[in-house]
């Protein structure tokens, strides 16, 4: 069992006992997103990929959480901000804007991009370098303001 796995399963248990059910409801379900991944993969999943689940469960409650707003719901908004502070426990160290402006620059210079035509060919260089340590979004906010789109 990887590492993240491991702190997963010791999480919930730790939940469990201390009867915290957001706690546990989330990390089920992140356990549920994993298992189902290893099984249409047929595979154990190492920390990279769990990561990258992680991620997509973050991605999918941020998305959430705006329609939420919009809806006005306010105790749905407050459990899914809970629930995406829990996860981001479970990735690597964020990165701060001004290290995602640094990257965002060294890869612009790497690859020679003139300007937001190019922004595709950024992105693919620059995505690996960032993968769970930083938000899609602001990545791409970054990298349009880089390129003047």
């Amino acid at each position: 069992m990887t590492p993240v796995k491991k702190r997963l399963m010791n999480d919930m248990k730790e939940a469990m006992k201390a009867r915290d059910k957001l706690k546990v409801d989330t990390i089920r379900m992140v356990n549920a997103a994993v298992k189902n991944a290893e099984i249409n993969g047929k595979k154990e999943l190492g920390d990279a990929e769990v990561t990258d689940i992680i991620v997509r469960e973050i991605k999918m409650r941020r998305d959430a959480l705006e329609e939420y707003k919009k809806a006005d719901r306010p105790e749905e908004v407050a459990k899914l901000e809970q629930e995406i502070n829990l996860l981001l426990n479970y990735l690597p160290e964020q990165l701060s804007e001004e290290e995602i402006r640094k990257i965002v620059q060294e890869t612009v210079l790497q690859v020679g991009a003139q300007g937001p035509k190019e922004m595709g060919k950024v992105m693919a260089a620059l995505m690996p370098k960032v993968k769970g340590k930083a938000d899609g979004k602001v990545v791409n906010g970054i990298v349009k303001e880089v390129l003047g789109a």
